[in-house]
This record gives C-alpha cells, sequence and structure tokens, in this order.
C-alpha cells in the first residue's frame, strides 16, 4: 500500500505509509494524462471531422473520390456523422464516382497500448485507437458497437439480435438458443479474434430481459467509414465505388465539403474522467503527440509530452512508469506521493475548476456528477464532499483526489493499493477518506488514518460499481 495525505493549501505532508513504493495506479493514471492534456493541447481544444471531395465537379457528380479525415475524436456519434453527410448533399453532391476514403494518418497504426490483455481484444474498454473512430452512444466507448440480444417468441428460438448502430458492416453469428423459462442465463457476447464477426452464444431464458452489450470492432476506421456511407445513402447521395478499406492521407488539393468538431477539452473531459473511458485517454495521449511534434500521433511522443508537464509541476519522474495514457497496461508504476504533488501543484492552474469538476463525486447520484463514485461513501462524511479518480486492475486498486475535513480543512490523498487476494479493497479507500472527512484538524487525520486504526474503522459496505461496466470502476 502507498498511502499520502496532504494540506492542500500549505503542501504539508500530513500522513504517508509507503508513499515512495511504485505500485500499479491503474486508472489514476488518468489524473497525469488528463491534466497534461488540458495544459498541452488547451481547454478549448476540439477534434475536428472533415469530409473533403479529390476531383472535378460536373454538376451534382463528384469525378473522384470523397475523403473522410479524422483526427481522434472520441466522441464522434453516428448522428455526427450523419449530419456530414447531409453537409455534403447540401454542398450540391449527389452522385461520387469513385469511393469513400477514410483518413486516419493523424495518428500511426498501432491501435492497441503496450501489454494490453490479449483476451481483453473484444472488451469495450480495450477497444482498437484510430484517428478515425466512433462511440454507438453518449458513454462515448469509441470503437464499440452495442449488441442489444432478447428471447426469441419460444423456446428453442433463435435470440434476436440488433446492433447499434446497424450499419457498421458488423457481423453476428448468432448460435444462441431462448431456453426454459427460469432456467440459467449462459449468454455470452464476444467479437472473434482477429475478425469482425460477433459471436453470440449460450442460452436466454424465455421472458427474460434483454442483455446490452459494448463489443470493440476489429477496425475502428472502416466502421466510422462505413456509418458514413451509409448515412449519405440515406440523404440521396450515391457513391459508385463504395468504401475504401485501408486509410490513406487526403490530397493537398482536395475541397472541404463538410466539417464536424468535437466538444471543448473543458467538455470532454467530463465524461473522460467521470466514467473512466480509456480511449478517450490514449485518444487525447496521442493528439498531444501530434500536437508538439507534428508527426503521426504515437504512444512514444504523447507520453513524452505528459512527463514532460509532470516534470514542469515538481513531479519526480524518475519515480514513475507510464507506458499508456489509461492506466489499462499492467507496467504503469506510480507511487502515491507523486500523484498527492501532483493533485496540489495543479490548484494553481487557471483550467483547474474545469478539471476539478470533472472528477466523480462520492454518493452523488446522478452518473453524469458520480460518476464511478456514484455507489460509495453514502451516508458518510465523505458523501458529495470527496472528488476523486477511481482505479482498478485486478490486483490493483487506486482512489486519489480532494475531500474537505469537518473544520473545513481541504485535503488531498492519494491511496494505491496492489498485490491483494481479497477481491476487493474499495472498502479501505474508502475507510480512509471517510476517516479524513470526519476528522475535526490535521492532527486527528493522521491519527485516525494511522494504519492500527483504519483496520478497526467503520467502513460502508465494499460496493464496487453497480452499473452495467464494472471494470471501470
Amino acid at each position: 500500500m502507498s498511502v499520502v495525505v496532504a494540506d492542500a493549501v500549505t503542501g504539508s505532508t500530513l500522513y504517508q505509509r509507503g508513499g515512495t513504493d511504485r505500485l500499479m495506479p491503474a486508472s489514476n493514471t488518468k489524473i497525469p494524462t488528463s491534466l497534461a492534456a488540458m495544459a498541452v493541447l488547451g481547454p478549448d481544444y476540439r477534434f475536428r471531422t472533415d469530409v473533403l471531395a479529390d476531383g472535378r465537379r460536373s454538376g451534382s457528380t463528384l469525378r473522384g473520390d470523397l475523403y473522410l479525415r479524422g483526427t481522434g475524436d472520441p466522441t464522434a456519434l453516428a448522428a455526427d456523422y450523419d449530419r456530414l453527410a447531409a453537409g455534403v448533399a447540401a454542398a450540391g453532391v449527389r452522385r461520387v464516382t469513385g469511393q469513400v476514403v477514410p483518413d486516419d494518418t493523424r495518428f500511426d497504426a498501432n491501435r492497441l497500448g503496450r501489454s494490453w490483455a490479449a483476451d481483453d481484444e473484444s472488451s469495450y474498454y480495450s477497444a482498437p485507437i484510430s484517428a478515425l473512430t466512433l462511440a454507438p452512444d453518449t458513454d462515448y466507448d469509441a470503437g464499440t458497437v452495442v449488441v442489444e440480444v432478447a428471447p426469441g417468441g419460444r423456446e428453442g428460438a433463435r435470440p434476436r439480435v440488433r446492433l447499434l448502430p446497424g450499419d457498421g458492416g458488423v457481423r453476428v453469428a448468432v448460435r444462441a438458443t431462448t431456453a426454459a423459462p427460469g432456467s440459467a442465463h449462459t449468454l455470452t457476447v464476444e467479437r472473434e479474434h482477429a475478425t469482425n464477426t460477433i459471436a453470440v452464444t449460450g442460452s436466454l431464458p424465455l421472458g427474460a430481459a434483454a442483455v446490452k452489450e459494448w463489443v470493440a470492432v476489429q477496425d475502428p476506421t472502416r466502421y466510422a467509414a462505413t456509418v458514413f456511407a451509409a448515412a449519405l445513402a440515406r440523404h440521396g447521395v450515391r457513391v459508385e465505388d463504395g468504401v475504401q478499406g485501408k486509410g490513406r492521407a487526403t490530397p493537398a488539393g482536395a475541397t472541404s465539403l463538410a466539417v464536424h468538431a468535437s466538444m471543448p477539452l473543458r467538455e470532454l473531459v467530463r465524461p473522460f474522467m467521470k466514467l473512466s473511458n480509456n480511449m478517450h485517454a490514449e485518444a487525447l495521449t496521442k493528439a498531444m503527440a501530434y500536437e508538439t511534434t507534428g508527426r503521426p500521433g504515437n504512444w512514444a511522443d504523447g507520453l513524452a509530452a505528459v512527463e514532460g508537464y509532470l516534470r514542469g509541476h515538481g513531479v519526480d519522474t524518475g519515480t514513475i512508469r507510464q507506458v499508456d495514457g489509461s492506466g489499462l497496461s499492467r507496467m504503469n508504476l506510480f507511487p502515491a506521493a507523486q500523484l498527492a504533488a501532483l493533485l496540489l501543484a495543479v490548484r494553481d492552474e487557471p483550467w483547474f475548476g474545469d478539471w476539478y469538476a470533472a472528477l466523480p463525486v462520492a454518493c452523488a447520484p446522478d452518473r453524469a456528477e458520480g460518476g464511478t463514485l456514484r455507489t460509495r461513501m453514502c451516508g458518510t462524511p465523505a458523501a458529495l464532499n470527496a472528488h476523486a479518480k477511481t482505479g482498478s486492475l485486478t490486483g490493483a486498486s487506486a482512489l486519489s483526489g480532494y475531500v474537505t475535513d469537518k473544520a473545513g480543512r481541504k485535503l488531498v490523498f492519494s491511496v494505491v493499493l496492489a498485490d491483494y487476494l481479497a477481491p476487493s479493497v474499495k472498502s479501505v479507500e474508502d475507510a480512509v477518506v471517510v476517516t479524513l472527512a470526519g476528522s475535526d484538524t490535521a492532527k486527528g487525520a493522521i491519527s485516525a488514518a494511522s494504519p492500527e486504526r483504519s483496520r478497526t474503522a467503520p467502513a460502508p459496505a465494499d460496493v464496487e460499481c453497480s452499473w452495467r461496466k464494472p471494470v471501470r470502476c
């Protein structure tokens, strides 16, 4: 365990245990990534997606190709691609003799982070990273598709399956069956290795509620381009040669027809941090790489930008190792003392208020506010008080942020736990923060948070996140 508590105003350390130990921070890695993004890119930074024409116009006919150029927007929705298609139609293009060509060259071709688990291939939280991608809903899980499975009309029938969006070129192999009412639910929804086919297997009882799963696609670039091509067809724009299978750079002389801009970073950071969105972290890391070097966005350059920001804010970067933006890699190492130092340093940033508002809030019932803390520390002095980033991997857990004690003193805390055998240690993290929130003075906080006392201190129930995506906690 690596635990540090500090006075947020004076910066003095009030308590530490193993504060310099280098442990896996899991999604607490998003703290340095998000802070560096706010500084390097700026709170008003927006991702752009453009449609450009390369060829000769003859009336309503484009004799050439349409290019769909992305810059990494992880919040682009099917509705946004539909508006881009409407913009093409409004520009007077009704026929394209060539293809829809995706341009994902703003980022490099490395889709998966270093040491990401191979058996997470189809998991929504481990989707491939591309400069051109698509999120199926406003959780903004870029590079995923929603699979809804409902029981068939009778026992033995195949379940009914629906994809959202349904026009992304993803295939479904339904090998499941509808079982007797009250029988076991054994349904599995998983993309087959290295394919674009999602297999639905097992059984779903007759009369059971529909199951909804988020599944990572194999090729997010082609997925987005295919959804865009379908939108063009709906708006009366005929593309004769379909979608180019592989992305390539837009020619220099291409003419802009339609543009979509994402929400500014000061807003995007809220779904990113509240819901601990891995794809946002990696897209921002690669965006920082491009903006600081002019080269295609890659992890090495992006993480160098993060390290530069940390070093400029008093973090001892020689004690940390960061290999991705999200914390999904088990190679990341970060002592609690350095997380606490960073949380202290950023309070003077001009955009700190926007970033602080993006942290999950303990027991705030609205998911858009409480995020990954919305079911934790309820009925305690920390409820609606603690603002903190959660983190979970198998055998690794973390919670770092801010809380105010009974005397009105603002405290910074970082708790990083690793190599435990219990199913969860969230109750340990919560007990530390609840103790801090309920203390009268800094001296009381030191005493109450000591290891000897924390084992017997009252703690809330050990509740993991209760919504449909528990791995994010």
